[in-house]
């Protein structure tokens, strides 16, 4: 075969641009090592920028109060203790200097009254935590990482989808990868690799995600012999649109109850009262005021329940809409317009603090948010579960490809606070391509057989060679109907057996996917190579969920519904077998040193 691609060679490929890739670029450029940015979508839209709410650090501009111990004892708290409390640690003691760094760099933050970074409460976070910019802090993060990557001298290939990683021996050396534009085909050699393609959302019917969402990072790892951990826990926010259809699923940041938004049901009563956890000081069902003094900063107030954890808040909501007392459209009502019995010009207020939320309802629904409340439901937002990494390098279990950001797993366990993955993007991602440039540095280039490439050319075009097959479309509709319906929210035996039981039937479909035409613009084609991967992560999910026979944090069993001691022991391994199967085991979780123990305790 002639060959059928042009070749381009890096020390360091960073796959995906979002804020975890441009800062682990940004890092492995500064070390002095070439770098080459590889981006699905265009440059600028990375799902990091649908991130509103805000950064997690514990600078203490609102609360002094605060600091890296409590905000370590959250995050270990949110995630059920089975998260690597390593990564818990490195994360609460470099949120603060990586949050400071972005701001050196040019990102515009809301300010104290005295100049500070402002923060703002969130789900889960005993002070005032997040770093804020109104409702669009992702945007700012990505705007501020891209110039100045940009004048770090990297080189950035958008539009492009990696399809697989190349090996020699137990190392990662390259990536296939093909454009997405005119469907050539392109073949990257790197000394390091490092993965941040974000998460798999788009396994799902309903989801917050955006296209790119497809489990591509998770499955090139996974298919290359890296480790996948705890892909059952999946994050389904609280707060989607559910009306109308047509933006069923976006986004409704966590900031609206993190500036006072409460939640009712179809009666007008304030549910999250019900079942609030013993540890959480709650403000009282008759005692609204104190609720709205917590919100604007009194230290002697307690928290409203709204902010209690994701999983427990999207769990309460769908109680409320299976007993009958749910919203019109199946969810529930969030109410922001309420606070203007504390704010004379309550209107101004909201569009200041929470300007996109006001836009997306007046465009999308016709709502107007200052004055009226928002339908609201669970959405599919966020895995905790993906590649398995080292603490400290970020390196997975496959020599020179590291990860970070959402498609690696580790830090945020069975539940992640909300704010945590921001601040997960620049500590992580920083970290990533730092010790992706040293293995670059003390490795040498490595070989790759072109024969191997041939092949993964041919597979690639495989769709397209066919007279006829399966339609790549029914087949990915077919499977997020399913993991709606069998692996979403509550979850049964029976359930996660029928679905492993439909992936496999899809499977066989897919391997005679159809995708008629040419290379040009054709994205059939592109659903037909993504199939795959959303196959291979919803698997994963699938056979995770079923051994763990328990709930706990995003993961609920309709027969477990409680937490078992057994299920604080472990985390569940997923990796290919040498028959190509998919093996699930159990690992120990990473034991917490006697500081650390110390640490929680002082901090409950």
């Amino acid at each position: 075969m002639t060959t059928p691609y042009t070749t381009h060679e890096y020390d360091v490929i960073i796959i995906g641009a979002g804020g975890a890739g441009l800062r682990a670029a940004i890092e492995a450029s500064s070390m002095g090592v070439s770098v080459g940015v590889i981006c699905k979508s265009l440059l600028g839209k990375a799902h990091t920028v649908m991130a509103e709410g805000g950064m997690a650090a514990s600078m203490g501009n609102v609360d002094d109060r605060d600091g890296w111990k409590v905000h370590f004892a959250d995050t270990m708290r949110g995630a059920q203790y089975i998260n690597n409390c390593e990564m818990a640690m490195h994360h609460a003691k470099e949120a603060p200097e990586r949050v400071h760094e972005l701001e050196a760099w040019g990102a515009l933050f809301d300010r104290t009254k005295d100049g500070r970074i402002l923060q703002r409460n969130f789900g889960g976070h005993k002070y005032p935590r997040l770093a804020h910019v109104g409702d669009r802090t992702g945007l700012e993060m990505i705007r501020t990482l891209q110039d100045h990557g940009i004048h770090e001298g990297i080189d950035f290939h958008m539009e492009v989808t990696v399809t697989h990683l190349i090996k020699e021996g137990n190392r990662v050396v390259g990536a296939f990868s093909y454009e997405r534009e005119k469907g050539r085909f392109l073949l990257f050699k790197a000394k390091a690799i490092v993965i941040a393609t974000g998460g798999f959302g788009r396994a799902y019917k309903v989801t917050s995600n955006s296209w790119e969402y497809t489990g591509d990072g998770q499955t090139i790892a996974y298919d290359a012999g890296a480790d996948l951990l705890d892909m059952e826990f999946v994050q389904f926010h609280p707060t989607g649109m559910v009306w109308p259809p047509s933006v069923r699923g976006i986004l409704v940041t966590e900031g609206v109850r993190g500036e006072g938004g409460i939640l009712k049901n179809s009666e007008g009563n304030r549910f999250m009262f019900e079942d609030v956890p013993p540890n959480y000081q709650s403000s009282t069902a008759d005692n609204e005021e104190e609720g709205w003094r917590y919100v604007t900063g009194d230290k002697h107030a307690n928290r409203p329940p709204e902010l209690l954890t994701r999983d427990h808040v999207a769990r309460k909501i769908v109680k409320e809409v299976k007993e009958g007392r749910g919203s019109p459209h199946g969810g529930a009502f969030l109410d922001i317009a309420w606070i203007k019995e504390h704010i004379k010009d309550s209107e101004s207020h909201i569009k200041k603090k929470l300007p996109s939320m006001y836009h997306q309802f007046m465009e999308l629904a016709q709502v107007d948010i200052t004055k009226e409340p928002m339908e609201v439901g669970p959405t599919t937002h966020y895995a905790m579960g993906g590649i398995r990494v080292n603490a400290d390098t970020q390196m997975s279990t496959v020599d020179g490809l590291f990860a970070c950001g959402e498609c690696a797993a580790g830090l945020h366990g069975a539940n992640r606070l909300g704010g945590n993955s921001l601040s997960d993007l620049l500590v992580f991602g920083k970290r990533a391509g730092e010790h992706a440039a040293l293995y670059a540095k003390e490795h040498g280039d490595g070989t790759i057989d072109a024969a191997h490439v041939d092949t993964l050319v041919e597979e690639a075009l495989a769709p397209m060679s066919r007279q006829d097959g399966e339609n790549p479309y029914a087949i990915q509709h077919e499977l997020q109907d399913a993991m709606q319906d069998l692996a979403g929210i509550s979850r049964s035996e029976a359930g996660l057996n029928e679905a492993i039981e439909k992936i496999h039937a899809l499977k066989a479909r897919a391997a005679n996917a159809f995708a008629p035409g040419n290379r040009d613009y054709n994205p059939g084609w592109h659903t037909a190579l993504d199939i795959h991967n959303l196959l291979t992560v919803s698997e994963a999910l699938c056979l995770s969920a079923v051994q763990r026979t328990e709930s706990r944090g995003g993961h609920y069993r309709e027969e477990y519904p409680e937490k078992t001691e057994e299920g604080s022991s472990y985390n569940t391994v997923v990796r290919k077998a040498p028959d190509g199967s998919m093996e699930v085991e159990r690992m120990p979780v990473v034991p917490q040193t006697d500081e650390m123990k110390q640490i929680i305790e002082d901090n409950k």
